[in-house]
């Protein structure tokens, strides 16, 4: 099984993504205490969850912090087996409440761990907890989730062909139903500003609508959201295969006006577009 393969099937096999119904303070679990330890309701009784029907015991809920930390770290690692991050470029965010986990700053994304995840206060950007500095990039994906209350995540990328578009200026026609489900009506290209400023923060929140959940940044990458992080991750995956699609709509195009002499570099530019064409993760994907 390939790595992109594995990769996939394991962020598709997840129990389920963050989103804001799970990012509550996590409940110990334990019956009250009487006197010298012991649980009220009998001796001797473990504390360590909450017995239900039937004798079974009921886990403590997760500490929501250390779960957004783990997903953060496997859509990292999903994204660079998809090729959509590499070395050191793009970062990912995950709202929880009034904070965020992003990843850290020139971190290599296959050997991350989730204890280089930055935890920040999600107005103020203040760092709350983590071993490193976070991405420079923070205040974009604050700003994502400051104006739309519905996304959960957030994924920065330089994947190939979208970037491209972004390098060309030229937003992206959505014409798939699946992409306009996904993304709405088109993927518009927001103004330039230089990586990790104020001025491509302020012009990605001129840009951000209610209605559309990719972005082409000018002259840098890509940005999309969901209410999970698999829907983030899918959300960059159609977004590459809408690109996939307008590129070879434009390579044809030139080709059935003449303007492509040679056609065995013809067959083999469309042909380097297949892998891109297809967007859906699978669960269970072999």
């Amino acid at each position: 099984m390939s790595a992109a393969k594995k990769a996939i099937r394991k962020e598709s096999n997840r129990t389920g993504a963050l989103n804001p119904s799970h990012t509550s303070a996590p409940s110990s679990g334990s019956l009250p205490k009487g006197k010298g330890g012991k649980s009220r309701s009998g001796k001797g009784r473990s504390t360590s969850g909450t017995r239900r029907k039937g004798g079974a015991t009921a886990r403590p809920a997760q500490d929501p912090i250390q779960r957004a930390r783990d997903l953060v770290v496997e859509a990292c690692h999903t994204l660079s087996a998809l090729g959509y991050l590499a070395g050191i470029g793009g970062n990912v965010a995950l709202r929880i409440d009034h904070r965020m986990a992003v990843t850290p700053s020139a971190a290599d994304y296959f050997s991350m761990k989730p204890e280089d995840i930055c935890i920040l206060d999600l107005h103020s950007l203040e760092a709350l907890s983590g071993q490193r500095s976070p991405s420079v990039e923070s205040g974009l994906h604050a700003a994502f989730f400051q104006n739309r209350s519905d996304i959960v995540a957030s994924v920065h990328t330089h994947q190939p062909l979208a970037s491209a578009m972004a390098l060309l200026d030229q937003f992206i026609p959505l014409l798939e139903q699946e992409e306009v489900d996904a993304l709405g009506d088109r993927v518009p290209v927001v103004a330039y500003g230089p990586s990790g400023t104020g001025m491509l923060v302020r012009a990605f929140r001129k840009s951000v609508s209610p209605s559309r959940n990719g972005y082409l940044l000018r002259n840098h990458g890509v940005i999309c959201g969901a209410s999970t992080m698999e829907g983030a991750i899918q959300n960059v995956r159609i977004l590459e295969k809408a690109a996939a699609r307008y590129l070879e709509s434009g390579i044809r195009d030139n080709a059935g006006r003449g303007r492509i002499a040679n056609p065995a570099l013809l067959d083999e530019v469309l042909e380097s577009l297949r892998p891109y064409k297809s967007a859906r993760i699978q669960a269970g994907s072999a």
